[in-house]
């Protein structure tokens, strides 16, 4: 079915960049809710005919859309603006991809490579149909979410900052809440950016990238401003099920996590017989990475976490 109809006060205006100078596209008060309508990150250019020839020639300056700037009065420098994810449904399709130069293996998947999924977010709906044998459960999240930063713009939307932006921390959905440091007049709120389902680290670029109306209450704390967004997470976006974690271990944090990964796309290799793209992809939607050790220095340990129902049979013996 199509994304729900909007409730009351909504909008779907979108911008690609961070401005201190973009103009709001509403004035709220504190404590007023607000839903927006989002739009895929390609911002258009995708669709569910797509293929891997149209990521070749995307055009990036378009590129994770965020619906905004929202103005909440009373919002000033040295304030929070307190971010309370109420709703997030999502569209019926969503795609994710191998872009060149994007990703933590990026250097070994120098070409593009496109999945479209199912999405099916109703009542005992089936979740993500991302590969015909692998069906994920939704866990709907927010990408990119902050406020305008103080300097003077623009600024890519893309990169994450003090002020928020392109975060993708998992934890965003429903029910979470982001708290972020306002660093001019209004704090110019804005969003975008959302996924169907996503892993910590997101290691290949890119989340099963979706349309979606979400519904945020934004809320000011006079002089609470964090150093850095905070999120208090919710029970319903965390991973409670058992995990095969692979390991990377060295001086290197950086290293580390492309030697965890490309263990764990091997294993996904070799036990369910997937090509490695359809196995990088599937660990940037459905694995988890985390640097599980720090207190050797200069020796860290980063492991990625994979669904144990995803190898179930290994290791044989």
């Amino acid at each position: 079915m199509p994304l729900p109809r909007p409730r009351g006060t909504h909008v779907s205006a979108s911008h690609t960049v961070w401005d201190r100078a973009l103009d709001p596209v509403a004035v709220v008060r504190s404590g007023d809710e607000v839903e927006v309508l989002t739009q895929e990150a390609s911002g258009g250019q995708l669709g569910p005919g797509s293929t891997a020839a149209d990521i070749a020639v995307l055009d990036l300056r378009r590129i994770n859309p965020v619906v905004g700037p929202f103005f909440v009065e009373g919002a000033r420098p040295g304030d929070a603006l307190v971010v309370d994810v109420l709703s997030v449904d999502l569209d019926t399709w969503g795609w994710s991809a191998l872009i060149p130069g994007f990703g933590l293996l990026a250097d070994e998947f120098p070409e593009p490579y496109l999945r479209t999924s199912a999405v099916d977010s109703t009542p005992g709906g089936g979740g993500v149909q991302l590969l015909p044998d692998v069906v994920l459960p939704l866990a709907p999240m927010v990408g990119t979410i902050g406020v305008a930063p103080p300097e003077p713009g623009p600024h890519s939307v893309v990169p994450p900052r003090r002020w928020g932006g392109n975060l993708d921390i998992r934890d965003v959905g429903p029910g979470a809440r982001v708290v972020l440091p306002v660093g001019v007049e209004g704090g110019l709120f804005s969003l975008g950016d959302v996924h169907a389902v996503m892993g910590d680290g997101e290691v290949c670029g890119t989340g099963v990238e979706t349309s979606a109306l979400v519904r945020v209450r934004l809320t000011v704390a006079p002089g609470r401003a964090p150093a850095s967004p905070v999120v208090v997470t919710d029970l319903r976006t965390l991973r409670l099920e058992t995990t095969l974690a692979t390991t990377g271990v060295g001086d290197d944090l950086l290293e580390c996590s492309r030697d965890a990964v490309r263990q764990a796309v091997d294993l996904l290799v070799e036990e369910r017989g997937t090509s490695r793209e359809d196995a990088y992809l599937l660990l940037s939607l459905a694995a988890d990475l985390r640097v599980s050790e720090v207190v050797d220095a200069p020796h860290w340990v980063v492991t990625c976490h994979v669904p144990r129902r995803l190898l179930p049979g290994w290791p044989h013996v």
